[in-house]
C-alpha cells in the first residue's frame, strides 16, 4: 500500500476481512511515520501481523524485498504519475484510486512506464459498479433508448461534503488538478462509459464564487480562524475539529508533526485556488453534447442524470444526502444517511420514456455498502478478477486516460477562454 491516508482504510478492510484467500498486504509505505503508525495499528485490529513500513525514498526496495505483485496507490493526485510509474518500472502491477493523474504530462509519464515495463494499471472507478449506474449503462447498451444523441448531468456537493475538498490539500489546483479531474474525473468516466464513446473537444467555464477569502470579505463573515482545530470550531459549521473524531485525529492531527500538513484550513482562507461553481460542455466521437455542471456548496448531495436518444430518453435522479444537518464532518461518509422529509428524501430513481409513450420507472437492484453498493463489487474485481462482465465495468489505463482527459482539457479552457480539441494535448496512450 502506498499511501496511508484515510482512503487506505477501505482496501485494509477489503484485503483482511473479505478477500483474505485472493490478497496479502505484506507492507505499508508512506512519508509519514505517523500515518504509518495507524494504519499498523489498523491491520493488528483485524488479526494481521505487523507489517514493514517504508518511506516514500524505499518504493523500489520495498517491491524488491517483499516479492511484490501489485502496489495499491492512495497517494495524493499530484504524486500519482511519478509514484505509479516508478512502481511499474520495478516490476509491479498497480491499482491506483482515481484520477489516474492531474495533467497530460503525468498521462504520458504513466503510459510510456507501462508500455515499457509490460505491467498493468487498473484505475479504481468505483461509481461504475453502484447498482444505479450500471442499470442506465445496461438500459442503453440494450438500445431502449436507441442512439446517444446527448447527456445532460448536473453533480451537487453539500456543505459537509464539498467544503471539505477546500479544507485539505485539494485546495490548490498544482495538486490536485482543481474539482473537474479530481471530482470530476468519476463523473466523465461515467458518461464515457454510458455511452460508450471518447470524447473530442471541451469548452469549460467556472470560478471560485463562495469559499475562499474574497468571497467570505464580501459577504462581510469578518475574521476567520486559519483552521478549525482551535477553541469553539464546533460553534462554527465551517469549521472542522480534527480533536471530535479519533480517525481525523491520529491521522492527521497527531501526525502534522512530522510533516506540517494541516487537514483542517479554513473553507474561507486564502490560498484557494480552484473552482466551486463549473460547467463543461463536451463533444464526442459519436456525435453525442455532454453538458455538464458541478456545484460544492450546494445544502443536499447528489446528481441527476437525463440521456436523449433517437428513441426517447433515460433519467437517472440519486440524493446521496437530503440535507446537512449537524456541523461537523462524518467520517463514514458516504454509508450514513440523513432523510429530511417528504420534500426531499434520499434515494434514487431511473425512469425511461420512450417517444409516443408514457414514462416508465426501471427497477434499480439494491446494493449494500459504499457508493451504492459498488465498493464491495469493485473490491472482488480487483482481487478476484473481473471475469466475464458484459457491462465492462473494470478500468484500465485507457479508461483513466479518457476520464481525466475532459478535466484536463476543461483546465485549459478556463485558462484561455477558448474550446480544447482533447488530441492536441498529446496524452498518453490517446486514441
Amino acid at each position: 500500500m502506498a499511501g496511508t491516508g484515510s482512503r487506505a482504510q477501505a482496501y485494509v478492510r477489503a484485503i483482511f476481512q473479505e478477500h483474505p484467500e485472493e490478497a496479502e498486504l505484506v507492507a505499508l509505505l508512506d512519508p509519514n511515520p505517523g500515518r504509518l503508525a495507524f494504519h499498523d495499528r489498523q491491520v493488528k485490529a483485524l488479526g494481521g501481523p505487523e507489517l514493514p513500513q517504508y518511506g516514500a525514498d524505499d518504493l523500489e526496495r520495498m517491491i524488491k524485498e517483499q516479492s511484490v505483485d501489485r502496489v495499491v496507490v492512495t497517494s495524493p493526485d499530484h504524486t500519482h504519475a511519478h509514484v505509479v510509474s516508478r512502481i511499474l518500472r520495478a516490476g509491479a502491477d498497480v491499482i491506483v484510486e482515481k484520477p489516474l493523474t492531474i495533467d497530460a504530462d503525468g498521462t504520458r509519464q504513466i503510459v510510456d512506464a507501462m508500455n515499457d515495463s509490460g505491467k498493468s494499471v487498473v484505475v479504481t472507478f468505483n461509481y461504475r459498479y453502484s447498482p444505479r449506474n450500471s442499470a442506465l449503462r445496461r438500459l442503453i447498451a440494450d438500445g431502449e433508448i436507441g442512439a446517444v444523441t446527448s447527456v445532460e448531468f448536473q453533480w451537487a456537493l453539500d456543505t459537509r461534503h464539498g467544503a471539505d475538498y477546500f479544507r485539505r490539500w485539494h485546495r490548490e489546483k498544482r495538486f490536485s488538478g482543481g474539482l473537474l479531474v479530481h471530482k470530476a474525473s468519476h463523473h466523465f468516466d461515467l458518461v464515457n462509459w454510458w455511452i460508450a464513446s471518447t470524447p473530442v473537444r471541451v469548452f469549460a467555464s467556472g470560478r471560485l464564487a463562495f469559499y475562499g477569502a474574497e468571497n467570505a470579505a464580501a459577504r462581510g463573515l469578518g475574521q476567520r480562524p486559519e483552521r478549525g482545530t482551535v477553541d469553539g470550531s464546533a460553534n462554527d459549521p465551517w469549521l472542522l475539529d480534527l480533536r471530535t473524531d479519533d480517525t481525523n485525529r491520529e491521522l492527521y492531527l497527531d501526525s502534522e508533526q512530522y510533516d506540517g500538513y494541516r487537514r483542517d484550513q479554513d473553507v474561507f482562507g486564502p490560498g484557494i485556488t480552484i473552482e466551486d461553481n463549473m460547467a463543461v460542455i463536451a463533444e464526442y466521437a459519436n456525435g453525442a453534447r455532454l453538458s455538464y455542471s458541478l456545484n460544492a456548496h450546494s445544502p443536499w448531495e447528489g446528481y441527476r442524470v437525463c440521456v436523449n436518444g433517437t428513441e426517447g430518453r433515460a433519467e437517472l435522479e440519486v440524493v446521496e444526502r437530503a440535507a446537512v444537518v449537524d456541523d461537523q464532518i462524518d467520517p463514514s461518509y458516504p454509508t450514513e444517511r440523513v432523510v429530511a422529509g417528504d420534500v426531499r428524501s434520499d434515494g434514487e430513481r431511473l425512469v425511461l420514456q420512450k417517444h409516443w409513450a408514457e414514462a416508465v420507472e426501471v427497477e434499480i437492484p439494491r446494493g449494500v455498502g459504499g457508493h451504492g453498493g459498488g465498493d464491495r463489487l469493485l473490491y472482488a474485481d480487483l482481487f478476484k478478477g473481473p471475469g466475464n462482465d458484459p457491462l465492462g465495468r473494470a478500468a484500465d489505463v485507457h479508461d483513466g486516460v479518457r476520464a481525466v482527459a475532459v478535466g484536463v482539457a476543461a483546465n485549459e479552457s478556463l485558462a484561455s477562454g477558448l474550446p480544447v480539441v482533447i488530441a492536441d494535448l498529446q496524452l498518453g496512450g490517446w486514441a
